[in-house]
Parts: C-alpha cells; structure tokens; sequence
C-alpha cells in the first residue's frame, strides 16, 4: 500500500511555526497548484488579454521538527517548492457539536525551486 503526494507549486502566505509543549516544532505551509480551467465542453480556455485561464487551489501541507525549521527560516510568500509527502485526514467536533473533516499533506521532503524574500542582512556588501 501506498500513500504518496508529491506537488510543485507556490507559498500563498510565509511559513508560520509554532512548538509544541514537548518541544516538536510544526510548520505550515500552503501550497497553490494551478492547471488549466476548462469550458463546459472541456476545452481550455483565454482571457481577456489572452492568457490561459486557470483554476487555482491550495494545499495544507505540515512540516515538523527539523524540516520545520528550515522550512520557516528559508521560505516566503511567493517562492516554488516541490513537497514530498503523505495524506493525512483529520475529524473534529467544533463548539456547535457538528463533525468536521479536514485534510492535509504532511511533509516528508520540500525542496526549495527558487529563492525565497531575504530576511536578513538586505544591506550585507556582495561577497566576491
């Protein structure tokens, strides 16, 4: 049996960390895929200023410990990653007593496809 999900796509938001009172650190990110949106006749289709219309959608994915720190430290809004992982669902009761479901992606591997912002040293000299 498998349970494998690999995605390449974008940060829609920083990374926001936390730690848990056993001191595990658990980062979360969401990641945007994007594909072609289709007609009713599933064709693909344009703008108004001709390009490919596209359905987004955004992906909870977890990280923890180690991985989970780097992933707060180095990525930004904005940045591509590839993210290697598992499907993990979820169910709770909220405070109105209705059963809610979730799911997320927890992380295994996220690679880093391009630069994030820079936090630190903006003003640092080049280094030669």
């Amino acid at each position: 049996m498998t349970n494998l999900v690999i995605l390449t796509g974008r940060l829609a938001r920083d990374p926001e960390s936390r730690e848990t009172q056993g001191g595990t650190t658990v980062t979360s990110i969401t990641v945007v895929t994007d594909r072609p949106a289709r007609d009713k006749d599933g064709k693909t289709y344009k703008d108004d200023k001709g390009y490919t219309v596209k359905d987004s959608e955004f992906h909870r994915v977890t990280c923890f410990n180690g991985l989970g720190k780097t992933v707060k430290e180095y990525c930004t809004k904005g940045q591509l990653v590839s993210v290697q992982g598992r499907l993990h669902y979820t169910q709770w009761e909220d405070s109105d007593k209705i059963k809610r479901y979730g799911c997320e992606i927890l992380a295994d591997k996220v690679d880093f496809l391009s630069k994030g912002a820079t936090r630190d040293n903006q003003d640092a000299p080049e280094i030669d």
